[in-house]
């Protein structure tokens, strides 16, 4: 038997992979992946020392916990041939927009989590939505909580918020991207390369994250600390308020998330 078993190893597959291995007391070999993809089986089997095999009823029968980490449109014909498999296993599913309940309405007798990364997951640094199917085992749930905090940190949320997580989480690092890339731009045009100038803002951004981290006080506050009446920082704040940046970063996620219900649905 295997502790872990993975369907789909792609670049968040292996993401997963990579964060349990390094993170957590489960060996390369008490995991089994499966790909449609021949060549990335061996590719993974070679790289991490784990079990491989392109026959997914195998690796549900002989696993604990299957992770199902590919696409929604994949989802029926990859479980329905082998449904009976799941029964008593626990499912994590890696699957945007395929609800709980559609999981459960035919892998009924397994225990079901859903879950949302994002791309930082690839690093190590994930930022996760974790809900649970109602009939979750509790005294399972810290299990399952520390086995996705390997790949970053999770938050356990009602899946009635999970595209409200998708919007501002899951889409989360393309919004932060073209931030830090207009910063640095902003760089270039006071006369930095550009590299320099996406270096400072990274590490500005780095560090002002780690503040609101560790001081535990509202950004708000941290703002107020920086900005010294009649100076730099009060000028530049009032450019970005005449260019309703809050709106913009308000409206940005609510439309990700209202695309994200259309989608589910």
């Amino acid at each position: 038997m295997f502790k872990i078993g993975i369907i789909g190893i792609g670049n968040m597959g292996e993401a997963i992979l990579n964060g349990i291995i390094k993170n957590s007391n489960i060996k390369p070999d008490e995991i089994i992946v499966s790909d449609i993809n021949k060549e990335r089986i061996d590719y993974i089997i070679n790289k991490y020392g784990v079990a491989g095999t392109d026959n997914n009823e195998r690796l549900v029968k002989l696993s604990d916990i299957i992770f199902l980490v590919v696409k929604p449109k994949d989802f029926e014909n990859i479980v329905i041939p082998i449904k009976d498999k799941f029964k008593n296993k626990i499912l994590i599913s890696v699957m945007a927009g395929i609800k709980i309940e559609k999981i459960k309405s035919i892998l009924e007798d397994s225990f079901i989590v859903r879950i949302m990364p994002n791309t930082p997951a690839l690093i190590g640094e994930s930022t996760t939505g974790i809900s649970f199917d109602k009939n979750f085992p509790a005294d399972k749930k810290e299990e399952i909580v520390k086995l996705i905090n390997t790949f970053g940190k999770s938050f356990v949320i009602d899946e009635s918020l999970m595209d409200a997580f998708t919007g501002l989480a899951g889409s989360g690092p393309a919004y932060i991207f073209t931030i830090i890339d207009a910063f640095a731009q902003a760089g270039v045009k006071q006369g930095f390369s550009y590299n320099q100038a996406l270096e400072i803002i990274v590490q500005t951004i780095t560090g002002s994250s780690k503040m609101i981290e560790d001081l535990k006080e509202h950004p708000c506050v941290l703002r107020d600390k920086v900005t010294s009446p009649a100076g730099t920082t009060i000028y530049g704040l009032h450019e970005l308020e005449k260019g309703k940046i809050r709106d913009i970063i308000i409206n940005t996620v609510e439309k990700s998330t209202q695309r994200s219900k259309e989608l589910s649905n």
